[in-house]
């Protein structure tokens, strides 16, 4: 069963968002292999984020991590000494832990010499908020210092882009692409009525960039791993809130389909 969005499902991006993730970048590297063969081959590469806090994470990504153990009722103790007696604590509460994510990358990467030509980022949430950003960012620099090409695909709504720049409009998705030593980088917003479009990638000069069809891919993943099995679409969508006027659409669209 399609997915009753033309673009992208605001519904993917709660707990179901690791599963997307990985698979995003599987039918990524499923779409382009045969594009780029045989200078070419695209790999995928599996890192671990540190998650300093992931409590602040939304749905069930981390399990167990908001768990608040009910306190033993204490008596009061008097210190050794002392005629002051000391107050038991009321709560117990768990000690905040960080946690490993794993994120996937698609590296396109030359044949005879394995050079890593082009990183296709799909962005994650421990991307978008601190202190994953400031890392994310500074793998950005690294890249650009590398003469990488780089592609970043930023299908969530909540966080802050490691793009973000005064001039970038408000849009709930977007994609960014800055080639090897370019000045500029090039930006496609994508509202939520929007398919998501179809991008150049990048490879060395003087092979031309091949063509990256989002959408197909999306839609592709949102069948194969039957998602609309998993998903409510009675429910409001993971936050954060949409606007009026991207409700009233959403809505609308929930009930032609």
């Amino acid at each position: 069963m399609p997915s009753p969005f033309p673009g992208m499902d605001p519904y993917l991006e709660g707990y179901l968002w690791p599963d997307v993730h990985s698979a995003l970048a599987n039918k990524i590297r499923q779409q382009l292999t045969p594009l780029l063969r045989p200078k070419y081959t695209a790999r995928l590469e599996v890192y671990l984020a540190e998650d300093a806090f992931p409590e602040g994470e939304i749905g069930i990504l981390y399990p167990d991590v908001e768990v608040l153990d009910a306190p033993k009722r204490q008596t009061a103790e008097t210190a050794p000494g002392s005629t002051l007696t000391i107050t038991p604590p009321k709560l117990s509460l768990p000690v905040p832990q960080a946690v490993q994510v794993r994120l996937t990358t698609v590296e396109i990467r030359d044949t005879a010499k394995n050079r890593l030509v082009t990183s296709i980022e799909i962005l994650s949430p421990v991307n978008k908020r601190e202190p994953g950003l400031t890392t994310y960012r500074q793998k950005r620099q690294r890249l650009y210092q590398a003469n990488v090409h780089l592609l970043e695909l930023d299908l969530l709504r909540r966080g802050s882009r490691p793009f973000a720049q005064p001039r970038l409009p408000e849009v709930p998705y977007c994609i960014a692409l800055t080639r090897a030593q370019a000045k500029q980088m090039g930006i496609w917003p994508v509202e939520l009525p929007n398919t998501l479009p179809v991008v150049p990638v990048p490879l060395q000069e003087p092979d031309p960039d091949v063509p990256l069809d989002l959408q197909a891919v999306l839609d592709a993943i949102y069948d194969e791993a039957a998602y609309d099995l998993s998903l409510d679409y009675n429910q409001a969508p993971p936050p954060p809130a949409l606007s009026k006027e991207d409700v009233n659409w959403l809505q609308a669209q929930l009930q032609n389909t």
